[in-house]
């Protein structure tokens, strides 16, 4: 199944480069394929689940599994997105415009290699590589929204390929985030470590230091003012 994912998104930049239809048909078909391993992988999961009763890192193996094959099929669904937009673009006048696609999908394409061989390998540190991925595909993606965006406004008469191609780096970088999240996945099952997003716990646990912080003050505060007023009271 992840071979099909991987290959489904290498054919639809294939086809995105080279415009051709026929190479969008694969496409379509290996996303048939994939939806189908999802449902037997999902089946297969649930049934030792229920008749083996896994414990320890074997529960966490099974859990990841069923996580990280939702994320697979996604990655087919996307790879299926690029491909009906290069069917959109093939209708319209061939123009350069300001996004390297494949070489964003280069660096996808890495991270979806890289979480499948940590996967293989039972390699949390090869996953922990794949996290460290991503902020540059994200970058290559804000930069395409500002690029493709100012090509719109300001050459109308090329806003409809702009647009699909602002849309094939949306859906590359949602690649990006399921190959972070299949890493993720390796990790807790590997290590019994949620990573899941860092920014939000560290944002949530400084707020609760902060606070902390307030309340511990506002109670010095209290304590201050109480003892300052029980000090004036015994001199009157």
């Amino acid at each position: 199944m992840a071979g099909l994912a991987e290959q489904a998104i290498q054919r639809s930049v294939e086809a995105y480069r080279v415009r051709d239809l026929s190479i969008c048909d694969l496409v379509s078909r290996s996303e048939l394929a994939i939806n189908r391993m999802e449902r037997e992988i999902d089946q297969s999961a649930l049934d030792l689940l229920a008749m083996e009763q896994p414990m320890a890192v074997d529960l966490r193996f099974i859990l990841s599994i069923i996580k990280i094959n939702a994320d697979l099929e996604r990655v087919g669904d996307a790879a299926k997105n690029i491909s009906e937009r290069v069917r959109h673009m093939e209708k319209m006048a061939a123009v350069d415009l300001p996004v390297d696609v494949p070489r964003m999908a280069a660096l996808v394409e890495d991270m979806v290699r890289k979480s499948l061989q940590a996967f293989i390998e039972a390699d949390a540190e090869l996953a922990r590589a794949v996290l460290n991925m991503d902020e540059a595909v994200d970058e290559m993606n804000r930069n395409a929204y500002k690029a493709l965006t100012k090509v719109m406004e300001e050459q109308s008469h090329l806003a409809p390929q702009a647009l699909n191609a602002l849309m094939i780096s949306r859906a590359l970088e949602r690649v990006g985030d399921h190959a972070t999240n299949i890493a993720e996945d390796i990790i807790f099952w590997v290590q019994g470590s949620d990573i899941r997003h860092p920014k939000s716990v560290a944002k949530l646990l400084a707020a609760q230091a902060k606070a902390a912080v307030s309340e511990e003050q506002s109670v010095t505060d209290d304590t201050a003012k109480a003892a300052s007023t029980g000090a004036a009271s015994a001199q009157e």
